[in-house]
């Protein structure tokens, strides 16, 4: 089995949140327990790592990726990227073959 594109829009994240961390940290978990349950997972793909402009309405507001695209609604911004907390997170996620779920102390 491989879980893909699962995904969590934040229109703001408030300092110390960190909800995609934690849906992360959550899916993780769950296929832990799946393993072992006896499932056979071999892969884990977490959708849109980058802020993308929503296929439906042409939105930026939401916010799904790792990376943050400076653009708003009205198509203004540098378009510059930057990593997220997010970003940090899942790389030491994947470094550790979901070993190390440990998620940020809360500021």
């Amino acid at each position: 089995m491989e879980q893909n594109e699962n995904t969590l829009s934040v229109l703001k994240i408030a300092p110390g949140q960190y909800p995609q961390q934690v849906e992360i940290d959550n899916d993780l978990k769950a296929l832990q327990q799946a393993v072992a349950d006896g499932c056979d997972i071999f892969g884990y793909t977490w959708w849109g790592p980058i802020d993308i402009v929503s296929a439906g309405t042409g939105e930026m507001e939401k916010r799904y990726g790792f990376i943050y695209v400076d653009k708003d609604n009205q198509g203004n911004g540098t378009l510059q990227r930057r990593k997220k907390d997010s970003f940090e997170y899942y790389k030491k996620v994947i470094a550790s073959n979901g070993q190390d779920l440990e998620l940020p102390a809360e500021d």
